[in-house]
């Protein structure tokens, strides 16, 4: 039997520097979406890593369903 590596690696060494980058720019307002861009990783990956470190989510943005009753 083979052992498969594992989905999600550890991030050591200087990668983990580009993590806490990742961190302190999604707590100041930058989107998943535009890490991932930039980072070359998938939405997935960022979304990961960023959980690993500890970040607390903020809400989906974007139009509301229902509007103003005027």
């Amino acid at each position: 039997m083979t052992r498969k590596s594992p989905a999600r690696r550890l991030v050591r060494g200087p990668e983990r520097d580009r993590v806490a980058a990742l961190k302190a720019r999604y707590e100041a307002g930058t989107s998943i979406r535009a890490l991932a861009e930039e980072a070359g990783r998938s939405y997935g990956g960022v979304h990961h890593l960023l959980a690993d470190a500890g970040v607390t989510f903020r809400s989906r943005g974007g139009a509301t369903r229902g509007g103003s009753a005027s």
